[in-house]
Parts: structure tokens; C-alpha cells; sequence
């Protein structure tokens, strides 16, 4: 159990880091535009690039597993990051920011993640015990997206947020040192060629769909709310349609090219980036999509109650991450119990168990939250604890339902489609918001109300997995 313990502890420890990194930034953006000399919308295109390149990067990312080794894979993305963290605490200017928090940032993560939930996987072959450890590693990710807030504008008001990066740099550093003794079971057979052509496809079909998905908080979903123009031109003026739906066809586009290439690959007997058998299994295409619609949601839910709380009711930073911490508990509470969870119930049951929970919390917000702070206590607990359990049984599902053989491609395409869920949660939270800001809406309870479809949705897609799917032993 200490050796186990061991393992873990560090790679929980990476995915609480990537996770704190996606957020904490969000409260700093005034102070950062001002150290930097550049606009608000300078650090906000920084972070946005940052989740472009990794939510781009992740399955090329998972695929060099196979090519370098899973350790070595984490190691060089643990580098990489910490690299990249550095390079952002010292920058001069925003270029520097965009070298060492955008691009080596997002590239160290792509590379760390998948080898975090490939290496649990191979080392745990109990779905029991793996359940425990994807709760901690899940609850870790989970709490560093809560908390980001909070710990970011503890440290950015008390010290600076050059300092929020630093302690990345020295949290990276530890990392480093708990893993040297890290198990590396062999993959089996030899180390594939690695698919450059289907990276590139891959990348650039993800980096389309994930950046028209971020841009329809500027340009909403149906009529474009602002003119667009590349290169000083106006191409698409207001009013017209929303540049949205061109960039997301291009990414659909790029995307069925990356499948007609793999499946190219397949027939002339060479190694794909992604094998296409991975879709031939119900159970898991389901499970990717209700992991989909969880990251969704949750940070959906935590984007728009946060925007509440500041906007509406004018808590700062500070508060509003210690409003959230019902829903923070809540994850922690499901996943440390998660193991046991797994030995009792099916993963589709704490799935299909988990949405309703997540529903009810949300149902709650809905009526309870306007009367302030107690009103969001019942809420949050209960969607905590909702999110907490399925987002552990949903990978446990997918990550178990292939072979070692398998792991490298399912672990990249399972990340890909929660960045994109993610992605997908603050960008639809926001323009529902922006749309219905108008005198006399509510664009907190329309907002809220869209999760609430979109949870419900979520939830058909588990009732609909196979009765027994994810066996508990």
C-alpha cells in the first residue's frame, strides 16, 4: 500500500499542477497586462494558446509513449513544463509569456498527462484498486481546476503572481524527485514509428474545433455579435454568421482527413497515431462522451457561479474560491471513496448515479443561489459530489476497456476529449451570458439552465451504456 502510495502521490500531484495552471491564471489577468505592458486581451490570447496547444498536442503527446517510454515521456513533459513555468515568472514582455506558459507549458503537459493515467493503468490490474487510484489522481485534477482561484489570487495579492509561477517551478522540481524510482512496466512488442502526418492532422483538426469552441464567447453561437477581420479586413462584418461555424467545419473537415489517413495507414500494415479499433467498443465511445459532458459541466457550472458571485453580488477572487469549496469537498469526498464505490457498484450505476447527484446540485443552484451565500452551499456539495464519482468511473470504464497494448492511444484520446469538454464548458457558459445580458434577462439562470440540457444529455449517454459495463471484481 506504501509503494502504491508512493506511485501515485506524484503523479497526482502532476495533474493537480496542469489543472491549477488552467485557472489560477484567470484572476491575475489585470495585474499580469500591467507588469507585461501589454492589454487584458494579450493575457487572455496567452491563455487560450496555452489550451490550444495541449488540448492539440494530447494524442501525439500519449502516441510518443510507445515511441520514448511512458516514464521518460512524463519526465521530459515534467521539464518541459517546469521550463516553461520559469520562463513565465521572469518574462519581460508578453513574448516571453507566450514562449514559456503557451507553448512550453502546453507542450510539457500533452507530453505528462497521458503517461499519468497509462502508467495506473498497466501497474493496477484490479479494477478495484485502479478505481482508487483514478479517484485520486481525478479528485487531484479536479481540485487543482477548483482551487486555481483561490491559490492563484492568495499569491498574487499577498506576493505577485510571478510567484503563482514559481511555485509551479518548485512544485515540478519535487515531482521530479518522487519519480526516479517510478515503475515502468515494458510495453509490449517493439517501439512503433511514430505517425508524423497523422499528428499533424490531428493537431490541427483539435486546434480548429477547440479554438472556434473558445471563440463563441466573443462571437456567440448564431448571428457574429462583432465584426471579424484577419489581417485589418473585415471578412465577416456583424450580424452576419458567426465565424464560429466556418472555423469548427474546417476542424471537422481536417479531422475525417486524419481518420481517412489513418485507416490508410492500417491498410498498408503501418503504425496509425491512433487505431480506429479503439472505436469499435460501445461501452468506451459512450464513456468518452459522458467524460465529455462531465468537464463540460463542471467547469461550466464553476465558470458561471464564479462570474455570479463577482459580477453579480461583487465578491473578490478570494471569496469566490472559498464559495467554491462545497463543490471542491464534495470531489474530494467521491473520489477518496472511490475504490470502495467500485467494489460494490458497476462503473455505468456510479455513472448513471453521479449525473443525477450532479443534476440535483445543479437544479438547487438554480433556485437556491440567488438568496447568497448559504443558498450555494447544497448546491455545490451535491455537485461536487456528483461530478466526483463519475469523472473517476468514467475513465476506469474507458482507460479498462483496452489491453496494455491499447493504453497509449485510449489514455491520448480520453485526455483530448475532456480538454475539449472543458473547453466546450467555459465557452458555451460565457456566450449564453453574453447573449442574455440584455435589461431584464438572466443570463446566470439561462446559462445554468443550458448545463442543466447539456447534464441531461450526459446522463442518457450512461443509461444508454451496457447493463454491467465496468464490472466491479
Amino acid at each position: 500500500m506504501r509503494s502504491a502510495r508512493a506511485m501515485v502521490a506524484p503523479l497526482a500531484l502532476a495533474q493537480f499542477i496542469c489543472s491549477y495552471a488552467g485557472t489560477a491564471m484567470n484572476v491575475a489577468i489585470a495585474p499580469m497586462a500591467r507588469d507585461l505592458h501589454t492589454s487584458v486581451f494579450g493575457i487572455q490570447a496567452t491563455i487560450t494558446l496555452f489550451t490550444l496547444t495541449m488540448a492539440a498536442l494530447m494524442i501525439p503527446g500519449s502516441k510518443l509513449t510507445d515511441v520514448w517510454g511512458r516514464k521518460r515521456c512524463l519526465v521530459a513533459g515534467l521539464v518541459l513544463y517546469g521550463l516553461g513555468a520559469l520562463l513565465a515568472a521572469l518574462a519581460p514582455g508578453l513574448g516571453v509569456m507566450i514562449v514559456g506558459n503557451a507553448l512550453l507549458e502546453g507542450v510539457g503537459s500533452a507530453l505528462m498527462i497521458p503517461p499519468i493515467y497509462i502508467l495506473i493503468t498497466v501497474v493496477f490490474p484490479d479494477v478495484a484498486t485502479r478505481a482508487k487510484w483514478f479517484g485520486v489522481v481525478s479528485g487531484a485534477g479536479a481540485l487543482g481546476a477548483a482551487t486555481g482561484p483561490l491559490i492563484g489570487g492568495v499569491i498574487t495579492s499577498l506576493l505577485s503572481w510571478r510567484a503563482s509561477f514559481l511555485l509551479q517551478v518548485l512544485v515540478i522540481g519535487w515531482i521530479i524527485v518522487l519519480i526516479r524510482r517510478l515503475p515502468d512496466p515494458p510495453r509490449p512488442g517493439p517501439a512503433p514509428r511514430f505517425d508524423v502526418a497523422g499528428a499533424l492532422l490531428s493537431a490541427a483538426g483539435l486546434l480548429l474545433v477547440v479554438l472556434g469552441v473558445l471563440q463563441t464567447s466573443t462571437y456567440g453561437w448564431g448571428a457574429a455579435r462583432t465584426d471579424f477581420t484577419v489581417a485589418g479586413h473585415v471578412v465577416i462584418p456583424a450580424g452576419g454568421v458567426s465565424p464560429v461555424w466556418p472555423v469548427l467545419a474546417l476542424g471537422a473537415l481536417t479531422l475525417a482527413a486524419f481518420v481517412l489517413h489513418l485507416r490508410r495507414t492500417e491498410r498498408k500494415g503501418r503504425e496509425p497515431l491512433l487505431h480506429l479499433r479503439l472505436f469499435g467498443d460501445r461501452a468506451a465511445n459512450l464513456g468518452l462522451g459522458t467524460q465529455a459532458v462531465q468537464w463540460l459541466v463542471m467547469q461550466g457550472m464553476f465558470f458561471v457561479v464564479a462570474v455570479y458571485l463577482q459580477d453579480a453580488l461583487g465578491y473578490d477572487a478570494i471569496r469566490t474560491g472559498l464559495v467554491l469549496t462545497p463543490a471542491t469537498a464534495g470531489i474530494l469526498v467521491a473520489s477518496a471513496v472511490a475504490g470502495r464505490l467500485a467494489r460494490n457498484r458497476t462503473q455505468r450505476t456510479l455513472v448513471v448515479g453521479g449525473f443525477v447527484l450532479t443534476l440535483a446540485g445543479m437544479v438547487l443552484l438554480l433556485f437556491l443561489a440567488p438568496s447568497g451565500f448559504l443558498g450555494t452551499v447544497p448546491g455545490l456539495l451535491l455537485g461536487g459530489l456528483g461530478l466526483g464519482t463519475m469523472l473517476t468511473a468514467s475513465v476506469n470504464l474507458v482507460q479498462s476497456s483496452f489491453p496494455d497494448r491499447d493504453q497509449s492511444d485510449i489514455s491520448g484520446l480520453s485526455r483530448a476529449v475532456s480538454n475539449l469538454g472543458s473547453s466546450l464548458g467555459t465557452a458555451l457558459a460565457g456566450s449564453v451570458i453574453v447573449s442574455a445580458a440584455h435589461p431584464g434577462g438572466r443570463p446566470y439562470a439561462a446559462s445554468l439552465s443550458v448545463l442543466v440540457v447539456v447534464a441531461v444529455l450526459g446522463l442518457v449517454l450512461a443509461i444508454l451504456l451496457p447493463r454491467g459495463a465496468g464490472p466491479s471484481p
